[in-house]
Protein backbone atom coordinates (compact mmCIF):
# COMPACT_ATOMS: atom_id res chain seq x y z
CA UNK A 1 0.00 0.00 0.00
CA UNK A 2 1.20 3.51 -0.25
CA UNK A 3 1.52 6.30 2.31
CA UNK A 4 -1.94 6.95 2.23
CA UNK A 5 -3.76 4.50 1.51
CA UNK A 6 -4.18 2.78 4.60
CA UNK A 7 -5.30 6.09 5.83
CA UNK A 8 -7.78 6.59 3.04
CA UNK A 9 -9.29 3.01 3.03
CA UNK A 10 -9.51 2.85 6.66
CA UNK A 11 -11.28 6.13 6.55
CA UNK A 12 -13.30 4.90 4.06
CA UNK A 13 -14.59 1.40 6.20
CA UNK A 14 -15.66 3.74 8.84
CA UNK A 15 -17.61 6.06 6.15
CA UNK A 16 -19.19 3.26 4.88
CA UNK A 17 -20.23 1.36 8.04
CA UNK A 18 -21.20 4.51 9.42
CA UNK A 19 -23.49 5.02 6.48
CA UNK A 20 -24.67 1.75 7.07
CA UNK A 21 -25.75 2.51 10.37
CA UNK A 22 -27.56 5.89 9.23
CA UNK A 23 -29.60 3.99 6.06
CA UNK A 24 -30.79 1.53 8.97
CA UNK A 25 -31.80 4.08 11.38
CA UNK A 26 -29.52 3.06 14.37
CA UNK A 27 -26.72 4.94 16.82
CA UNK A 28 -23.80 5.94 15.01
CA UNK A 29 -22.19 4.46 18.42
CA UNK A 30 -24.61 0.88 17.83
CA UNK A 31 -21.68 -1.39 15.88
CA UNK A 32 -17.70 -1.19 15.79
CA UNK A 33 -15.44 -1.81 13.37
CA UNK A 34 -13.12 -4.86 13.56
CA UNK A 35 -10.00 -4.81 11.62
CA UNK A 36 -9.20 -7.68 10.51
CA UNK A 37 -5.19 -8.04 10.36
CA UNK A 38 -4.48 -12.03 9.63
CA UNK A 39 -1.50 -12.02 7.51
CA UNK A 40 -0.81 -7.98 7.79
CA UNK A 41 2.99 -7.17 9.40
CA UNK A 42 2.56 -5.36 12.30
CA UNK A 43 3.96 -2.48 11.40
CA UNK A 44 0.19 -1.85 9.03
CA UNK A 45 -1.41 -2.59 12.82
CA UNK A 46 0.80 -0.12 14.31
CA UNK A 47 -0.68 3.06 11.47
CA UNK A 48 -3.87 1.89 11.60
CA UNK A 49 -3.68 2.21 15.73
CA UNK A 50 -2.26 5.98 14.87
CA UNK A 51 -5.13 6.69 12.66
CA UNK A 52 -7.60 5.73 15.36
CA UNK A 53 -8.12 1.94 14.93
CA UNK A 54 -8.23 -0.09 18.26
CA UNK A 55 -10.40 -3.51 17.86
CA UNK A 56 -8.04 -5.95 15.84
CA UNK A 57 -9.05 -9.74 14.66
CA UNK A 58 -6.82 -12.30 14.14
CA UNK A 59 -7.45 -15.74 13.09
CA UNK A 60 -3.70 -17.57 13.35
CA UNK A 61 -2.32 -17.55 16.89
CA UNK A 62 1.10 -17.38 16.20
CA UNK A 63 1.25 -14.75 14.05
CA UNK A 64 -0.97 -13.05 16.14
CA UNK A 65 0.83 -13.34 19.55
CA UNK A 66 4.19 -12.31 17.49
CA UNK A 67 2.38 -8.95 17.05
CA UNK A 68 0.71 -8.60 20.36
CA UNK A 69 4.76 -8.47 21.73
CA UNK A 70 5.70 -6.39 18.60
CA UNK A 71 2.89 -3.68 19.52
CA UNK A 72 2.73 -3.89 23.43
CA UNK A 73 3.81 -0.18 23.25
CA UNK A 74 0.47 1.17 22.26
CA UNK A 75 -2.57 1.96 24.18
CA UNK A 76 -5.81 0.19 23.93
CA UNK A 77 -5.43 -1.94 21.34
CA UNK A 78 -8.27 -4.48 22.00
CA UNK A 79 -7.38 -8.27 20.69
CA UNK A 80 -10.12 -10.35 18.88
CA UNK A 81 -9.64 -13.80 18.52
CA UNK A 82 -11.50 -14.91 15.35
CA UNK A 83 -10.29 -18.13 13.63
CA UNK A 84 -10.60 -21.61 14.36
CA UNK A 85 -9.97 -22.54 18.13
CA UNK A 86 -7.66 -26.32 18.16
CA UNK A 87 -7.71 -27.56 22.24
CA UNK A 88 -3.56 -27.11 22.60
CA UNK A 89 -4.08 -23.13 21.83
CA UNK A 90 -6.38 -22.33 24.27
CA UNK A 91 -4.23 -21.00 26.87
CA UNK A 92 -2.30 -18.41 24.87
CA UNK A 93 -6.11 -17.48 23.92
CA UNK A 94 -7.18 -17.14 27.16
CA UNK A 95 -4.05 -14.93 28.61
CA UNK A 96 -3.87 -12.76 25.47
CA UNK A 97 -7.14 -11.86 23.74
CA UNK A 98 -9.66 -10.00 25.21
CA UNK A 99 -12.65 -11.18 22.98
CA UNK A 100 -12.87 -14.95 21.17
CA UNK A 101 -15.58 -15.23 18.50
CA UNK A 102 -14.94 -18.60 17.24
CA UNK A 103 -16.38 -20.89 20.46
CA UNK A 104 -18.44 -23.97 19.15
CA UNK A 105 -17.77 -26.90 21.68
CA UNK A 106 -17.88 -26.95 25.42
CA UNK A 107 -14.92 -28.78 25.74
CA UNK A 108 -12.88 -25.55 24.43
CA UNK A 109 -14.78 -23.03 26.57
CA UNK A 110 -13.96 -24.93 29.53
CA UNK A 111 -10.28 -24.93 28.61
CA UNK A 112 -10.66 -21.23 28.29
CA UNK A 113 -12.66 -20.86 31.44
CA UNK A 114 -9.94 -22.88 33.27
CA UNK A 115 -6.93 -21.00 31.42
CA UNK A 116 -8.15 -17.69 31.78
CA UNK A 117 -5.98 -15.86 34.35
CA UNK A 118 -7.94 -14.56 37.20
CA UNK A 119 -5.91 -11.35 37.86
CA UNK A 120 -8.03 -10.44 33.78
CA UNK A 121 -11.63 -9.31 32.80
CA UNK A 122 -13.43 -12.24 31.97
CA UNK A 123 -12.60 -13.32 28.36
CA UNK A 124 -15.48 -11.95 26.12
CA UNK A 125 -17.20 -15.39 24.20
CA UNK A 126 -19.09 -15.33 21.00
CA UNK A 127 -20.60 -18.65 20.37
CA UNK A 128 -19.64 -19.04 16.34
CA UNK A 129 -23.08 -20.25 14.70
CA UNK A 130 -23.13 -22.69 11.33
CA UNK A 131 -26.45 -20.28 10.51
CA UNK A 132 -25.95 -21.91 6.73
CA UNK A 133 -25.56 -25.28 7.88
CA UNK A 134 -22.52 -25.62 5.67
CA UNK A 135 -20.39 -28.65 5.47
CA UNK A 136 -17.43 -26.86 5.44
CA UNK A 137 -17.91 -24.43 7.85
CA UNK A 138 -17.35 -24.72 11.77
CA UNK A 139 -19.93 -23.57 14.18
CA UNK A 140 -22.57 -24.78 16.26
CA UNK A 141 -25.87 -25.72 14.57
CA UNK A 142 -28.96 -23.59 15.63
CA UNK A 143 -30.70 -25.86 17.34
CA UNK A 144 -28.02 -26.35 19.38
CA UNK A 145 -27.00 -23.12 20.40
CA UNK A 146 -29.39 -22.64 23.47
CA UNK A 147 -27.69 -25.85 25.22
CA UNK A 148 -24.21 -24.89 24.80
CA UNK A 149 -24.87 -21.36 25.62
CA UNK A 150 -26.60 -22.38 28.78
CA UNK A 151 -23.39 -24.46 29.85
CA UNK A 152 -21.03 -21.67 28.73
CA UNK A 153 -22.99 -19.41 30.62
CA UNK A 154 -22.66 -21.08 33.84
CA UNK A 155 -18.65 -21.04 33.68
CA UNK A 156 -16.41 -18.77 35.75
CA UNK A 157 -13.88 -16.30 33.78
CA UNK A 158 -15.65 -15.97 30.68
CA UNK A 159 -18.26 -13.73 29.45
CA UNK A 160 -21.08 -14.84 27.18
CA UNK A 161 -21.30 -11.60 24.64
CA UNK A 162 -23.37 -12.93 21.82
CA UNK A 163 -23.56 -14.79 18.36
CA UNK A 164 -20.84 -14.98 15.50
CA UNK A 165 -21.50 -16.36 11.62
CA UNK A 166 -20.30 -16.19 8.21
CA UNK A 167 -23.15 -17.35 6.31
CA UNK A 168 -23.00 -18.55 2.26
CA UNK A 169 -21.98 -15.95 -0.19
CA UNK A 170 -25.44 -14.44 -1.33
CA UNK A 171 -25.80 -11.87 -4.38
CA UNK A 172 -28.90 -9.75 -3.33
CA UNK A 173 -29.18 -8.04 -0.37
CA UNK A 174 -32.49 -9.50 0.70
CA UNK A 175 -31.10 -12.73 0.46
CA UNK A 176 -27.92 -12.14 2.36
CA UNK A 177 -30.04 -10.66 5.09
CA UNK A 178 -32.07 -14.03 5.34
CA UNK A 179 -29.07 -15.58 7.08
CA UNK A 180 -28.22 -12.76 9.61
CA UNK A 181 -32.24 -12.52 10.22
CA UNK A 182 -32.21 -16.08 12.15
CA UNK A 183 -28.76 -15.23 13.40
CA UNK A 184 -30.16 -12.28 15.16
CA UNK A 185 -33.63 -14.53 16.03
CA UNK A 186 -31.14 -16.92 17.54
CA UNK A 187 -29.56 -14.28 20.00
CA UNK A 188 -33.27 -13.15 21.08
CA UNK A 189 -33.78 -16.58 21.88
CA UNK A 190 -30.99 -16.49 23.95
CA UNK A 191 -31.35 -13.04 25.45
CA UNK A 192 -34.52 -14.40 26.74
CA UNK A 193 -33.70 -18.01 27.98
CA UNK A 194 -30.09 -16.16 29.37
CA UNK A 195 -31.42 -12.98 30.77
CA UNK A 196 -28.50 -12.73 33.16
CA UNK A 197 -26.08 -13.50 30.79
CA UNK A 198 -24.40 -10.32 28.96
CA UNK A 199 -25.91 -11.46 25.42
CA UNK A 200 -25.17 -8.10 23.48
CA UNK A 201 -22.96 -9.06 20.51
CA UNK A 202 -23.81 -10.11 17.23
CA UNK A 203 -20.37 -10.07 15.45
CA UNK A 204 -21.70 -10.62 11.53
CA UNK A 205 -20.91 -8.47 8.22
CA UNK A 206 -17.68 -8.52 6.25
CA UNK A 207 -16.79 -6.32 3.21
CA UNK A 208 -19.71 -7.84 0.34
CA UNK A 209 -22.72 -8.00 2.88
CA UNK A 210 -22.30 -5.35 5.64
CA UNK A 211 -25.00 -3.24 4.76
CA UNK A 212 -26.96 -6.44 5.26
CA UNK A 213 -25.51 -7.41 8.53
CA UNK A 214 -26.22 -4.06 9.77
CA UNK A 215 -29.59 -3.61 8.68
CA UNK A 216 -29.66 -7.14 11.40
CA UNK A 217 -28.42 -5.72 13.65
CA UNK A 218 -24.94 -6.19 13.40
CA UNK A 219 -22.56 -4.43 16.64
CA UNK A 220 -19.25 -6.22 15.65
CA UNK A 221 -18.59 -6.10 11.73
CA UNK A 222 -15.38 -7.96 10.30
CA UNK A 223 -13.72 -5.83 7.52
CA UNK A 224 -10.14 -7.16 6.30
CA UNK A 225 -9.73 -6.53 2.87
CA UNK A 226 -11.12 -3.42 2.78
CA UNK A 227 -9.12 -2.23 5.42
CA UNK A 228 -5.34 -3.75 4.27
CA UNK A 229 -5.65 -4.30 0.96
CA UNK A 230 -5.31 -7.65 -0.60
CA UNK A 231 -4.20 -10.25 2.00
CA UNK A 232 -0.02 -10.73 1.97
Amino acid sequence: MTDNALPESLASARERLRQALEDAGRSPASATLLAVSKTKPAEMLREAWQHGQREFGENYLQEALDKQMALEDLDGIVWHFIGPLQSNKTRAVAEQFAWVHSVDRLKIAKRLSEQRPEALPPLNVCLQVNISREATKSGVLPEDALALAQEIAALPGLALRGLMAIPAPAETLEAQRQPLAALRQLLEELQAALPDAPLDTLSMGMSDDLEAAVLEGATLVRLGTAIFGARG
